[in-house]
This record gives structure tokens, C-alpha cells and sequence, in this order.
């Protein structure tokens, strides 16, 4: 009789735990496959070094497999990627970023006001035609995380 109490306690205490750990997993909420990050650049000042934390956030997490990365371009930093001002590291970046997926957007508002067109522009830039700050809002409506280094 003594063992059967046992094994009872012992089966009650193991379903218990079941059940916990059943009700643990189900309330973790899921994660993304990837992170998502905007970075907002306005700034000509600051070209290369946004560029370095898109590179450093790469690195950071093992590759451009395990983030989606996107990069909003607008007012005087947009300069930096015409194709006939670019610097010949600038070009470089872009082109090895946009290979690895990364989003590069330019503010159709700046287009027009420095009179350029996406040939103009190094290659891999889209139009944001509603504006930088309309694509920013979008894509952390979709997740992203805003970045303004």
C-alpha cells in the first residue's frame, strides 16, 4: 500500500508539472525571425559614420541573414550618394550593403529639390516618393526599429 501512494504522488506531481510547463510555453510569445532596424540619415556629416553602424550592426549580429536592415535618406546627406559626388569608399559600402539586402531609400522630396532622378543616385536606391519621413513611419509601423546615430 505504501508504494501504491507513491507512485500516485509521484504521477500526480509529474502530470502537475506537465501542465506547467504546457502553459509556460504556450504564453512565450514568438520571435521574429529576423530584428528590423531603420536608420534615419539627414545628416552629410554623418555618411560614414552610419555606414559604420550599419557595418558594425552586421557584424554585430552574425551577418545580414539575421537582420533586416533599411536605410531612409534624406536632405543634404543625400548628396553623399550621387553617383558623380560619391566617394570611392562610399560607393564600395553601398554596393556591398545593398548585396547583403540592405534597403536603401531616398526621399523623393530631396530628389526633386536637388534635381536627381535614382540614375543619378549610386545604384540600389528606391524612391520614397512620399517623403523619408512618410517611408520611416511606414517601416516602424511594420516593426522596425528606429536608429538616428
Amino acid at each position: 500500500m505504501q508504494i501504491y501512494r507513491r507512485n500516485v504522488l509521484a504521477s500526480a506531481a509529474a502530470a502537475l508539472s506537465g501542465v506547467f510547463a504546457l502553459g509556460a510555453a504556450r504564453a512565450a510569445p514568438a520571435l521574429p525571425d529576423k530584428s528590423k532596424a531603420v536608420y534615419h540619415l539627414d545628416d552629410l556629416d554623418k555618411v560614414n559614420f552610419v555606414l559604420g553602424n550599419i557595418e558594425n550592426h552586421y557584424n554585430g549580429v552574425g551577418g545580414p541573414e539575421h537582420v533586416t536592415i533599411a536605410l531612409v535618406v534624406h536632405g543634404p546627406a543625400l548628396k553623399a550618394f550621387h553617383a558623380i559626388e560619391a566617394s570611392a569608399e562610399t560607393a564600395q559600402k553601398v554596393a556591398g550593403f545593398s548585396k547583403a539586402g540592405l534597403g536603401l531609400n531616398a526621399c523623393g522630396n530631396t530628389m526633386k529639390a536637388q534635381k536627381v532622378t535614382l540614375q543619378d543616385l549610386l545604384p540600389g536606391f528606391v524612391e520614397a516618393r512620399q517623403g523619408g519621413v512618410v517611408r520611416i513611419a511606414e517601416l516602424q509601423s511594420q516593426g522596425y526599429v528606429y536608429l538616428r546615430p
